[in-house]
């Protein structure tokens, strides 16, 4: 699915999946920010498939992640919305991979139901080393079938930094998907792709932007498609 780029329209309304249908290839539900996430997925007709998203509020998200009784809910949800056949793609933290086995059994049901998984770090403070990035984005890509990494740019240094990392690692043969928050990174998020970014994330309407600097999804379409076609 992530081999060539991919855009996806952020919400946590599948309503929304109606408007998003001749521009996005995927719709990402935001289960953390939704109400009745899973009742909303069983009811889902839509055409679009969907990649599925429970971030907690350690990582930026909305749902409780802070104990190890709702930690364990929140994967919980993640790995019931596998079952539904819409489900394309799962979304989990490689922080979460890495220090909590409920997380690896959830990318382990995911990969034997042919779904796949996108493994995400965020950094809502700045934007780590060049050389950071590169390690944290191969290690990304390495847990699961496509490595995304969301910085926050404070400058066009650190934009220039973003965008060198993933180019070396599209260049290494790794599928990744990068973009970098705010303002000053707001570029970023159409450039990317040419530099390898395999995903584009926007939200339908421009007011439910789910992450700093995103521009709304038909804006973004025709930003990355006039840049490509160059």
């Amino acid at each position: 699915m992530f081999d060539s780029f991919t855009l996806v329209a952020a919400t946590a309304d599948l309503a929304d999946e109606r408007a998003a249908r001749g521009v996005a290839d995927l719709v990402e539900f935001r289960m953390d920010l939704a109400t009745d996430p899973l009742g909303q997925l069983a009811a889902y007709d839509g055409e679009l498939p969907l990649l599925v998203t429970n971030r907690p509020e350690w990582e930026g998200g909305d749902a409780d992640g802070g104990t190890v009784d709702a930690e364990t809910a929140r994967l919980e949800a993640l790995e019931a919305a596998l079952g539904n056949d819409a489900v394309a793609a799962v979304d989990l933290e490689l922080a979460a991979l890495r220090r909590d086995e409920r997380a690896v059994s959830v990318a382990e049901q995911a990969d034997s139901l042919g779904v796949e998984v996108v493994v995400s770090v965020h950094d809502f403070a700045g934007t780590p080393s060049e050389r950071a990035m590169a390690s944290l984005l191969s290690a990304a890509a390495s847990a699961g079938d496509v490595g995304k990494l969301a910085v926050t740019a404070h400058d066009r240094e650190d934009a220039l930094a973003l965008l060198s990392a993933t180019h070396a690692a599209d260049a290494a043969g790794e599928r990744v998907a990068t973009m970098a928050m705010g303002e000053a990174g707001r570029h970023t998020r159409a450039v990317a792709p040419t530099y390898g970014s395999k995903i584009g994330y926007a939200p339908v309407h421009a007011e439910e932007a789910t992450a700093p600097g995103q521009y709304d999804l038909e804006t973004l379409a025709d930003l990355v498609a006039q840049l490509r076609s160059q």
